[in-house]
């Protein structure tokens, strides 16, 4: 497969760019693809430089429709030394996000990426130009001018994990055979910042319990998170098939893939939280119909918080947190609750027991001073 860019004369004095795709294997293996975008031909100082902007456009697009026909055959292996070296960086980054578009969660946190490595090198970069240096001023250009839609710079847990991704994506570029040797190894990235992982008590769940709110649904499904420790993303995917009911031993359980990390779990859940759901419907049929995520189904859940009374800033993964703090402070292991939860590592589980930790010592200053 080769692909390259091509001038052809056009009326008015300008030059027509397209794309020359050879395809050797396919019957119709040459075809010819218009970029609709046109040179000077005779250009003045002026139209020197848009004629190397132009250029630098029509170079990315051959480079991701490159990398697109590539991978639609099945990888990169049938690219030659030369094709592989003019890959452009930031859009093979680019085809590393589309390519996690069903999480919409993991998608969101690698299209800011690729939005920041825009901002940080609007004219690409060819692969194999990716070195320490430009990996260190990127890190450089995202702890000092990088900011969030809010102004505000970037938290330190952010800039952990978009490092992350850039130092994931050069790995697959190493695995695609694009690079021969990972730059990202010899750059040390950020340390990860602590999270401030809020919950609800059980008292505080309690009186969510007996307030209303104005969207039943989601109050529910917020509490059934609660009570079993699923994401959102797993809540409101849930279907009736997922939920099964074990006749030898009497207990029921959810059998479902995790949208986050794909892996199959097998999750048993407590009488209380299959009771929540009511008469089981169609096994196709989402458990939660009509389910949303929005800034207005985000404060309607603050505010049913706040109408119990709970000054916290609560969201829905702060369920998730409280499933996780109430196994842990009535004696669950770490451990278990690591696979309740669905972790990979147990050293994301171990960021809970700070909280108990904290807890303990708030207990230990809760006795009045004595007059001693």
């Amino acid at each position: 497969m080769k692909i390259s860019i091509r001038k052809r004369k056009a009326k008015g004095g300008v030059i027509q760019l397209y794309l020359d795709i050879y395809t050797p294997n396919e019957k119709q293996n040459r075809t010819n693809k218009s970029l609709d975008l046109y040179l000077y031909e005779n250009p003045t100082p002026t139209q020197k430089k848009s004629n190397k902007e132009t250029m630098d456009v029509a170079e990315k697009i051959r480079s991701k429709i490159t990398l697109e026909l590539a991978y639609n055959n099945n990888g990169l292996s049938d690219l030659n030394p030369k094709e592989k070296d003019s890959i452009d960086f930031i859009t093979y980054f680019l085809v590393q996000t589309k390519n996690r578009y069903e999480s919409k969660n993991n998608y969101g946190n690698w299209d800011s990426v690729h939005k920041h490595l825009q901002n940080f090198c609007p004219k690409g970069i060819p692969i194999n130009q990716v070195d320490t240096k430009w990996l260190t001023d990127f890190k450089i250009y995202l702890q000092h001018k990088a900011k969030k839609k809010s102004n505000e710079p970037l938290s330190q847990s952010t800039l952990h994990s978009y490092f992350n991704k850039v130092k994931a994506c050069l790995n697959q570029a190493y695995r695609d055979e694009l690079i021969i040797k990972n730059p990202a190894n010899n750059v040390k990235g950020f340390k990860e910042g602590e999270v401030q992982r809020e919950y609800l008590t059980f008292e505080e769940l309690q009186k969510v319990v007996e307030v209303t709110c104005e969207i039943p649904n989601m109050k529910t499904a917020f509490i059934f998170s609660c009570l079993t420790g699923l994401r959102w993303s797993d809540i409101v995917n849930l279907t009736w098939g997922d939920l099964q009911h074990s006749e030898s031993d009497d207990y029921w359980l959810i059998r479902f893939r995790q949208q986050k990390t794909k892996g199959a779990e097998t999750l048993p859940i407590q009488l209380q939280a299959r009771n929540l759901l009511g008469e089981i419907g169609e096994k196709e049929d989402r458990v939660f119909k009509g389910l949303k995520y929005s800034a207005w189904h985000n404060l309607k859940l603050q505010q049913w918080v706040m109408k119990a009374g709970i000054s916290k800033t609560i969201t829905f993964h702060c369920a998730r947190h409280t499933f996780a703090t109430l196994q842990m402070t009535n004696g669950t292991d770490i451990y278990t609750i690591s696979k309740l939860l669905g972790h990979r590592e147990l050293k994301t589980t171990q960021l809970y027991a700070k909280i108990i930790d904290q807890k303990k010592i708030d207990a230990s200053n809760a006795i009045p001073n004595l007059n001693i």
